[in-house]
């Protein structure tokens, strides 16, 4: 354009600003600025919605703050960018602040805040806020109810939920956009109405690869393992729609709830060798949880040592409760000290290594374990002191506490005795709050000199 002569003005400039905040590029966006200066074009109205676009895009939003702060004219799209801008960086409450200054709101205004307060899991104020929004006479569109269905399910509002409904079907959303539907069916499955969800995905007049899946984990999640993995053949064989990974993730926990051990296995392999899916951990954990239930343990084990990824505390969690479940204790002992090395300030993975230790007899275990919640300073110490209190003054589950310890190893009597005079005097030195159902713990007093 500059080599034809052709000399840029404002309107050259604001597209170049919208793309660069599409595209999330700061460092490209501030070049095209910089030059956006040198031609003094920095006060049109245009120029200032591209730059304030661009940093809360890429979520600068100090900068977001100064440009909006400067401008002597904010319509309500400016106002809607920065209440979106605020709400993704996490600053809830400033959006919200700047929604109630608002002289002018609009759908998308309510839409943005709603949502907002939605996946900050502050359920009764989106219910408020959707209230308040048709009080004031706006109607909700498809991105309202797509927002607020949830956050009825969550909370139990089912009367709720079913007036969205009603609304949907007589203002024409369900009708034409897809994702009404898909969010009714997910809605009426999480509040354990099987059948209407049902009813809503038979009745849609268009489906796609999210209406099937958000119905097979319903059937998943409502004990209809094998009704999901029907589905997920018909969706399959019948229609000829091609998964995707949430989709497995729908029809493994199927599996997992019918108890289908063979199918699972295979569904998890036909993921990378038929559809190309890599699994995610989501998918292992499933696997894990179907192995595990299955009583094959071992095999879950191995699974894991295999994964490309670092498994994470929910199926060493999944692993340990099949251990116990099984008596795979050695694997238990295993699963244990990787969630302790996960969760150093879970006070609760320490006791069950200990109880794992003296379930099986093993109470020298039992008491270098102790030793390691007194003496090791990488662990979190808070954590294990918890847990020392809870070993020692809760006994381990279906033994006596202290006096058949004291008979299974003497060595084992005089180690604790001893071990809880430190504790106590490490807790009080470190102001840690004793266990509530003993008796306070009392620093003995000095002697006057």
């Amino acid at each position: 354009m500059k080599r034809r002569g052709i000399w840029p003005d404002e309107f050259t400039f604001a597209p170049l600003l919208k793309a660069c905040a599409n595209l999330r590029d700061l460092y490209l966006g501030l070049e095209v600025y910089k030059e956006v200066i040198v031609l003094g074009f920095e006060r049109f109205g245009a120029i200032r919605v591209g730059a304030l676009e661009l940093y809360v895009n890429c979520e600068r939003m100090g900068e977001a703050k100064r440009v909006f702060d400067e401008m002597s004219h904010r319509d309500v799209i400016v106002w809607n960018l920065m209440i979106r801008g605020f709400c993704r960086s996490g600053d809830v409450e400033t959006g919200l602040s700047l929604f109630r200054r608002m002289g002018e709101r609009s759908v998308i205004s309510w839409n943005t805040m709603i949502s907002c307060l939605a996946q900050s899991r502050r359920d009764k104020d989106a219910l408020g806020l959707f209230r308040e929004m048709w009080d004031q006479g706006y109607a909700p569109d498809e991105a309202t109810i797509v927002s607020i269905l949830p956050v009825c399910a969550r909370i139990g509002k089912v009367d709720i939920g079913k007036w969205v409904h009603t609304y949907a079907e007589s203002s024409g959303l369900y009708r034409y956009f897809v994702s009404v539907g898909n969010a009714l069916v997910d809605f009426y499955s999480k509040c354990g109405e099987l059948e209407r969800a049902r009813e809503v995905f038979k009745d849609m007049p268009q489906k796609n690869v999210i209406s099937w899946n958000s119905m097979i984990l319903g059937l998943a999640f409502n004990g209809k393992g094998e009704l999901g993995v029907e589905l997920f053949e018909e969706m399959t064989d019948h229609y000829r729609l091609s998964p995707n990974d949430s989709t497995f993730i729908g029809v493994l926990a199927c599996c997992v709830h019918a108890g289908l051990l063979q199918r699972g296995r295979d569904f998890f392999a036909s993921m990378v060798m038929d559809h190309h899916i890599q699994p995610k951990l989501e998918h292992y954990g499933c696997m894990i949880d179907l192995l595990g239930r299955s009583g094959c343990v071992k095999e879950a084990y191995e699974l894991i040592q295999t994964m490309p990824m670092k498994p994470n505390a929910a199926l060493w969690g999944a692993l340990l409760s099949a251990c116990r479940t099984n008596g795979h204790k050695e694997l238990a002992e295993n699963a244990v000290k990787e969630l302790i090395n996960l969760e150093p300030w879970n006070s609760g993975n320490y006791v069950l290594l200990s109880n794992i230790y003296a379930e099986r007899g093993n109470w020298r275990g039992v008491e270098e374990h102790i030793h390691s919640f007194i003496g090791d300073a990488t662990m979190c110490r808070t954590a294990a002191l918890q847990a020392f209190s809870v070993v020692l003054y809760r006994s381990i589950p279906g033994l006596d506490p202290m006096p058949q310890l004291c008979n299974e190893s003497p060595l084992v009597q005089v180690y604790i005795e001893s071990q809880i005079w430190t504790a106590k005097q490490m807790l009080l030195r470190r102001s840690f709050v004793p266990h509530p159902n003993k008796e306070p713990l009392i620093a003995p007093k000095k002697e006057a000199d």
